[in-house]
């Protein structure tokens, strides 16, 4: 080591008497010292998944597109395969994925911009936009509070009480509403909890993520549970509609599936899931707190302090109850996200809300990832390549004795969840349900339970943030981490399949000769 410093030193040292060689050395070497105190290594190891990620997008593009799938379809799957690994890791912020989503559809697929665009800004994206807006209009109100002292009320101040009863009531608001009114709906009101509890959220993290995805699965769980629940129902009761019925054969009506008939199916199960919400959680997460009994006295006692409800809370209340009757009677002839932003300009133009407060209290990183979540679905779907990803795994079902009877609805609802986990549950069985439908039928399976596995598996989607509504809105508050919903959504998903099959098993052929 010391022959070594000596030599550098040597090396470094003025010589006027050497060769133009030696000097060329020394030169070549202090520009490397140089050189090497500007590169910061801990920068590459700090973004060493991004640049795994763009490694793995160049290599397989340098190959072919498999058989019977388009470039176009090839480069989409490519993106996504890059995109989930993003997700996951998140060696970058999200919304620069969302970016990185949204230029490669112009620049690698060659979609016009205007479509890109277009493809962006759906109703659902300003439904989101709209409800994360409303979010903000009703803490500025402090209903928040108000909602969550009926909720203690009825369950006590024990931490799992509350997480179940605020799942409960996050499950039956959803199973009518749509799980994305009722996540944002609710989001302040477990944000009331964890702020009440401490200031600092690093010392009850577990414990807001215990409230926090009771929200989430209280409302993902129930969207199941009616055509109303989720727009992944209706897209299969029109696809049975569609393939199966016959005005002219009596024998058809069946596939007429009417409000009470998916309840009939679908309620079962949500109960089911809604059971195991808590104490899934609870053993995850093990709270810091097993009683909030400190956070429920400030929050009475803060109640008492704001006195009876004011006027302009009355108006907000009467606001959002409109809001939420267009949400149910509207939504179908304007949009789900015209409704939301119309409530928003009420609150703006009552003067219940300021701008600012809206502005500086929304996540539009969020909005923009959700988007581009969606336009990335769309893709997929318009270049085959999310058929063909489909097409594929169904082809390997049948060695492994996956292609009839019960085994097919195995397959059918694993296959549904593992896409359902990479794009919006909607789109996955707008993607997959002409396709199984079409397998069910030829296998001599029936359309009925091959459609409901498909639609109730489509909402298994507990391992992304983007894949999900009311994971993506309540991810914006900034308490959870991308790896808290793989943590807890494979158990999730683990039971919620099993009582899934079961059902499928043993209630719904009982269910079929009450109809």
């Amino acid at each position: 080591m010391r022959t070594l410093t000596l030599a550098r030193d040597s090396l470094q040292a003025h010589e006027p008497s050497a060769g133009w060689s030696s000097w060329l050395v020394r030169q070549g070497y202090q520009h490397l010292l140089v050189l090497r105190s500007q590169i910061n290594l801990y920068y590459f190891w700090e973004k060493r998944w991004f640049f795994v990620a763009m490694a793995m997008g160049a290599l397989m593009l340098s190959f072919d597109p498999p058989r019977g799938l388009s470039q176009d379809g090839w480069i989409m799957l490519t993106m996504s395969a890059s995109a989930t690994l993003l997700f996951m890791t998140q060696p970058v912020p999200l919304p620069t994925v969302a970016l990185m989503i949204i230029v490669g559809q112009v620049l690698l697929v060659g979609v016009d911009s205007d479509i890109v665009a277009k493809n962006l800004m759906t109703d659902s994206v300003l439904f989101i936009m709209g409800s994360l807006m409303l979010a903000v209009a009703v803490v500025k109100q402090k209903l928040d509070k108000r909602i969550a002292w009926a909720i203690v009320r009825m369950t006590g101040t024990r931490t799992v009480n509350v997480c179940f009863g605020i799942s409960a009531v996050c499950g039956l608001l959803a199973s009518f509403i749509g799980e994305h009114t009722v996540a944002a709906m609710m989001l302040p009101v477990g944000l009331t909890l964890i702020s009440l509890t401490s200031q600092n959220p690093q010392r009850i993290r577990r414990l807001s993520a215990f409230i926090l995805f009771s929200i989430v699965f209280g409302c993902t769980t129930a969207g199941i549970g009616t055509p109303s629940g989720g727009a992944r129902n209706a897209i299969m009761i029109g696809y049975w509609q569609q393939f199966f019925y016959n005005p002219a054969d009596p024998a058809t009506y069946r596939y007429l599936v009417d409000y009470m008939t998916w309840m009939l199916y679908g309620y079962p199960l949500f109960l089911a899931q809604l059971v195991f919400v808590t104490p899934i959680l609870y053993f995850t997460f093990r709270p810091e707190r097993t009683d909030l009994a400190r956070a429920i006295a400030k929050l009475r006692l803060q109640i008492e302090l704001d006195g009876p409800m004011t006027p302009a809370a009355w108006l907000s209340i009467l606001l959002f109850v409109m809001i939420m009757i267009g949400w149910i009677f509207t939504s179908q002839l304007v949009g789900m996200g015209t409704v939301a932003l119309l409530g928003t300009c009420a609150f703006l133009v009552t003067g219940l809300v300021k701008w600012e407060d809206i502005n500086s209290g929304v996540n539009w990183g969020v909005v923009l990832l959700y988007a581009a979540a969606i336009s990335l679905g769309v893709e997929m779907q318009a270049t085959g390549a999310a058929a063909w990803l489909a097409a594929s795994v169904l082809g390997m079902f049948e060695p492994v004795g996956m292609g009839s009877g019960m085994g097919l609805l195995v397959g059918v609802a694993f296959l549904t969840a593992g896409v359902a986990n990479t794009m919006a549950p909607g789109a996955a069985v707008a993607v997959l349900g002409p396709i199984v439908l079409k397998l069910g039928s030829t296998a001599g399976a029936d359309p009925l339970h091959v459609g409901f596995i498909t639609a109730f598996a489509s909402a298994f989607a507990y391992l992304a943030v983007a894949s999900s509504p009311a994971s993506t809105i309540v991810f914006s508050s900034g308490y959870l981490r991308i790896s808290d919903f793989l943590k807890v959504g494979w158990r999730m998903a683990l039971v919620s399949m099993i009582l899934l099959l079961l059902q499928a098993y043993f209630l719904w052929p009982y269910l079929d000769r009450l109809r």
